[in-house]
């Protein structure tokens, strides 16, 4: 006996959006952009979020719901992300179009190029590193579910965070010199 979709998506309580589908025309785009962060090239962010969401599908009606779900589904978009980086020959140049605009403060020349610079370093990030801070800084997300997104404990996390920004930081200094 099988069941329809109907009663798979009514079988397990959860917070809107409740099918596959509504969820992933809701998520896609934002998980499009994290992965694009993260992968730096947007064939390998498409890729990875298909990867993400073709694992999650035969398994959707047996997933958490609410923030744990979130959680399950980040934590599955960052594992693709990170397949993808390790399967590479080298990493790609970042697309700077792609980039969020920079909020305008001043001088927005200086402030767009700021903003590019910094894009620019953060590709320079080993892969573990550059994921948590887009997950941190980008998604704003807490260390806890940094962690969570990551499949690590959150003081690997904040670890992950605190090195790139000494990365960062010490980038900064020498191009400043």
């Amino acid at each position: 006996m099988t069941a329809s979709s109907e009663e798979l998506e009514t079988s397990v309580p959860r917070a809107e959006p409740t099918s596959f589908d509504s969820y992933v025309r809701a998520r896609s785009d934002g998980l499009l952009r994290l992965a694009w962060l993260i992968t730096r090239n947007w064939d390998d962010a498409r890729d990875a979020i298909q990867d993400a969401f073709v694992s999650l599908y035969p398994r959707w009606p047996q997933l958490p719901s609410g923030a744990r779900l979130e959680s399950y589904v980040y934590r599955s978009a960052v594992n693709a992300c990170l397949r993808i980086i390790r399967s590479r020959k080298a990493d790609p140049v970042a697309d700077p179009a792609g980039l969020r605009e920079a909020p305008i403060l001043g001088d927005p020349t200086a402030t767009v190029a700021a903003s590019t610079e910094l894009w620019r370093l953060c590709g320079k990030l080993p892969p573990l590193q550059r994921t948590a801070v887009v997950l941190r800084f980008y998604q704003d997300l807490s260390f806890a579910e940094v962690a969570a997104a990551m499949g690590c404990r959150e003081a690997t996390a904040r670890s992950h965070v605190h090195r790139a920004i000494a990365t960062l930081r010490t980038s900064l200094k020498e191009d400043l010199s």
